[in-house]
């Protein structure tokens, strides 16, 4: 079974706070300490304490140390990590949140990465909060991290360059693709820091995800908020085991005045932009007009492409879009042999269980054309095939496949 985290961000979140929840859940506090000493960093010392957040018992993680003044640039950064104890595992992490923060200050500013001096998050306390939870994410053997949409908080806030509007200039280039939960907050409430752990660690975003929970950490932030908890919740737990797991988007449309030819077209369009599926759905629509809700399936980086076909080929003036998980069962290709030659198709099966066979159409129907028979007949072949041939052993251990 995987081991799954779920960051709940109602309240954003931080360096601080993301090493505080991991601290909570059951990171060993002493083990990050002694991976901070061997930064070199001067007199840096991470003292926990559990503090309230509107009534709320959470942990906080301060980080002492003696003042200092240094602005770094991301090769000393990644210096101290590669002359550290750190494992090989925790040094890859770290190293790479100091490089999505290099990316998206570099995006920023206009500059090359190797010119970027990280001022706020080049400082002490923010070296120790994005390596302490480099280990700490490593110490709890995490595979897999989903999160809530994040909010920002609204409002302005001083930076090394000025004062800037929130989200923070970096922060909002880390958060690039990442859904945004409205939030009316007058706060920072999500930091560059806290948005580059979030997306380097982060593989989808949205509800709790299918899982047995067995710890619960929760991290606080630096300041009280009057509208609510300023607390990161952190669930960690692991799958059910049976079943693979992922995210999609629903993207969707409503169309009353579109011809069948145009949205058999836009269907098209989208299957050729290697959508995970497409269908219509008959509704009723105001003032009775009979209408068509077209649907789409896809991962978040299609969602763009998606958006601009139904618009340029609907006319569409609008279009709703939601995260949602999917449970599918473990997959992998697979051919079996039938009296008219080879028929390529998918295995399926759930953990502990016998796999079933779906032979693909497009195998089937060249088959059916090629030997002029029809094609309820090739599956009827494919699926004898395999009921009768050799059992693909060790199903239940494979990965998910294809």
């Amino acid at each position: 079974m995987a081991r799954i985290a779920y960051l709940d961000c109602l309240s954003g979140i931080s360096g601080d706070m993301t090493l505080a929840a991991l601290v909570d859940a059951g990171a060993d506090l002493e083990q990050i300490q002694a991976g901070i000493d061997s930064l070199g960093l001067a007199d840096c010392r991470l003292v926990a304490s559990e503090v309230k957040r509107h009534g709320f018992r959470a942990r906080k993680i301060c980080v002492e140390h003696t003042p200092e003044h240094a602005h770094r640039h991301l090769h000393h950064i990644t210096g101290m990590i590669d002359r550290s104890t750190l494992t090989d595992r925790q040094k890859d992490l770290a190293r790479r949140i100091f490089t999505r923060l290099g990316e998206a200050e570099a995006k920023v500013h206009g500059t090359p990465i190797r010119q970027v001096h990280f001022h706020e998050v080049g400082a002490v306390d923010s070296i120790a909060d994005v390596v302490g939870s480099a280990i700490g994410w490593d110490l709890l053997g995490i595979d897999r991290v989903v999160a809530s949409p994040i909010p920002t908080g609204w409002g302005t806030i001083e930076i090394a360059h000025g004062r800037a509007n929130l989200p923070a200039p970096a922060t909002a280039e880390l958060l690039r693709g990442v859904p945004i939960a409205e939030s009316h907050v007058n706060a920072e409430l999500t930091t560059p820091t806290g948005a580059a752990i979030l997306t380097t660690m982060a593989s989808a975003y949205g509800p709790l995800p299918a899982m047995t929970i067995e710890r619960i950490g929760c991290g606080a932030g630096s300041r009280e908020l009057a509208e609510q908890a300023n607390v990161l919740r952190l669930f960690i737990g692991s799958d059910h085991g049976d079943t693979a797991a992922d995210q999609v988007w629903v993207v969707e449309t409503n169309l009353d005045d579109t011809s069948g030819e145009v949205i058999g077209y836009c269907i098209s369009q989208l299957w050729q932009a290697d959508v995970l599926d497409v269908y219509t759905t008959a509704i009723q629509m105001k003032k009775n007009r009979p209408g068509t809700l077209l649907t789409v399936l896809c991962p978040l980086e299609k969602i763009e492409a998606v958006e601009q076909i139904l618009f340029r080929e609907t006319g569409t003036l609008g279009i709703r879009r939601w995260p949602a998980s999917r449970h599918k069962m473990h997959r992998r290709p697979h051919r079996v042999e039938t009296g008219w030659g080879p028929i390529e198709g998918k295995l399926g099966w759930i953990s502990g269980e016998q796999p079933s066979f779906s032979p693909e159409f497009e195998a089937c129907s060249r088959v059916a054309a090629a030997h002029n028979v029809p094609l309820r007949a090739v599956y009827d072949a494919a699926h004898k095939a395999f009921a009768d041939g050799p059992k693909p052993a060790g199903e239940s251990d494979r990965g998910q496949g294809s």
